[in-house]
């Protein structure tokens, strides 16, 4: 909740829901909201089918609306910045791809965030009052 963009009810689902797992590393934050690559291959093809949406949906939702309030109230971080980058002024379907790979960089860096206390590069905290 000390993030800004963070209010009670995203950081209370995120905290029952997901970051109470032990999560080995960044690969597994990915797959446990569903947000990893599902491969296919076949013979000498091989293709990428998009994300896999194996995880947890409930959480994934969360994700990409939190995904979304941070790339408005966090503009300066190194995650919007790559976003702004990426999507430039584009409408539509590109910024909805482009905002789940937003989501699974943002999972990611909240994960390193709880277990390391290593805020994500370019975040402001909220002030404490």
């Amino acid at each position: 909740m000390r993030l800004k963009g963070f209010g009670v009810e995203l950081s209370t689902l995120f905290a029952r829901e997901v970051f109470w797992h032990p999560f080995a590393n960044r690969r597994q934050v990915g797959a446990y909201f569903g947000l990893d690559g599902s491969p296919w291959r076949s013979g000498g093809m091989a293709r990428e089918q998009g994300i896999s949406k194996a995880g947890n949906p409930r959480a994934r939702t969360a994700a990409i609306e939190a995904a979304w309030l941070w790339v408005r109230y966090q503009p300066d971080s190194a995650i919007s910045r790559w976003f702004r980058a990426r999507v430039g002024s584009a409408k539509g379907r590109v910024r909805r791809i482009a905002i789940v790979a937003v989501t699974r960089k943002l999972m990611v860096a909240l994960w390193r965030y709880l277990e390391t206390g290593l805020v994500p590069e370019g975040a402001v905290l909220k002030t404490v009052s």
